[in-house]
């Protein structure tokens, strides 16, 4: 696994300075943060530490990364973290993948109120799963499952929706038995497209009346109430799109595949082709032609309007659990399905790996091996202060 010629970080700081001059009043806090991030991310500027080789000699700097979670070269780590720590919970039954999205007009009302209209989403999505799953017309049971929030599509336009991950099946409402699913159905789209629909209406009704939405340019006639009620009247008339995609072939599966989507971000390094004369080219998938791979051109000003269109409110949690795998009552419930589903109740939690470790086990490179004779392992011998006061401080060695 190579790393990629062409980072998202090249862009910024060869374009950043000058987007910022051209676009500085209409940036957020956070897009400032995330960018002057991005653009430092694992160069001198934060510091770092020396390595040498124990056999040859040879030297090389590993710089600190930015931890941002915005940053494409910064994910690895955390979505092997993420996976470890899943892996206790997989239950010994089908997992289904669900995705609810929002029609256009509603991702240019998101976009203008990231938190509250995000917010909504979840919790409607949420209410949508449990309630036809508490139906006993459908399932009858108490799930559980988590959602991860995305907000854009492979052209980077603004696209918000959320993947769901749901065991296909759950706890009885006495919580004595384990109720299954059908093998290759989890619940109705239809059922649930038009259930999500008026959830997530009400709740936008609800922010609208209490003064928690606000509307600039294009959409400053909607602070007109009448207005706002002619566009939800309209809203309740179209489809909403949700749907169920093939069932996941194992729990293991369920990981490997949704470790991807976790901790992804807007675009990856790796789809970068050129960065030159002003242009950005990179690959991305056209869903609506057969998937094909395409190549697509962008004005690096474009481009880095884009990619900040995704960046999230500071603090807002885009990855979120529910039912059953709720935060407060996890390990119990957890501890009961896998009583009823006859799995082995005590799971053992692995040990804590370190940062070498994980990332060999999900890149295939080792960290300490010598790039350059293939057998010496590399040592840290000294700290490398960030740049500002960059004064190498030796390690203490006793």
């Amino acid at each position: 696994m190579d790393r990629p010629k062409l980072e998202v970080a090249d862009v910024f700081r060869r374009y950043g300075q000058a987007y910022r001059q051209n676009h500085g009043p209409s940036m957020s806090a956070e897009q400032r943060r995330v960018m002057a991030a991005i653009e430092v991310c694992r160069t001198a500027v934060l510091g770092g530490h020396l390595e040498r080789c124990d056999k040859c000699g040879y030297e090389h700097n590993c710089f600190n990364s930015c931890r941002d979670r915005h940053c494409p070269k910064c994910q690895c780590l955390a979505r092997a973290q993420w996976i470890e720590h899943r892996q206790a919970e997989l239950l010994d039954c089908p997992y289904f993948h669900v995705v609810f999205t929002v029609p256009g007009e509603i991702a240019a009302i998101a976009y203008q109120n990231k938190e509250v209209v995000y917010d909504i989403l979840f919790k409607s999505t949420a209410e949508t799963l449990k309630t036809i799953a508490a139906d006993p017309k459908h399932l009858g049971a108490e799930i559980g499952f988590f959602a991860v929030l995305h907000s854009w599509g492979q052209n980077l336009m603004h696209h918000p929706h959320l993947h769901c991950v749901v065991p296909g099946g759950g706890l009885s409402a006495d919580g004595q038995r384990w109720v299954h699913c059908r093998a290759r159905f989890f619940l109705s789209v239809r059922v649930l497209s038009r259930l999500f629909r008026r959830f997530f209406l009400e709740s936008l009704v609800k922010a609208f009346n209490s003064g928690k939405l606000q509307f600039f340019a294009a959409l400053e006639f909607l602070r007109d109430p009448q207005a706002f009620t002619a566009k939800i009247a309209a809203l309740k008339e179209s489809e909403w799109v949700v749907y169920a995609k093939r069932p996941f072939a194992g729990p293991q599966q369920v990981l490997d595949y949704v470790g991807r989507y976790t901790h992804r971000v807007a675009i990856s390094n790796n789809r970068l082709i050129e960065i030159d004369n002003g242009q950005v080219r990179f690959h991305w998938k056209d869903y609506r032609d057969n998937s094909q791979i395409k190549v697509m051109d962008l004005e690096a000003d474009e481009f880095i309007r884009r990619f900040l269109l995704h960046v999230l409110p500071e603090g807002f949690q885009r990855i979120r659990y529910y039912g059953f795998l709720a935060n407060r009552d996890r390990r119990k419930k957890l501890a009961l399905c896998r009583q009823l589903l006859g799995m082995q109740t005590s799971c053992q939690t692995a040990p804590v790996k370190g940062y070498r470790e994980l990332f060999q086990e999900l890149t295939g490179r080792s960290l300490t091996r010598c790039p350059r004779c293939q057998q010496g392992q590399m040592v840290i011998v000294e700290s490398l202060l960030p740049a500002r006061c960059r004064i190498p401080i030796p390690l203490d060695s006793s």
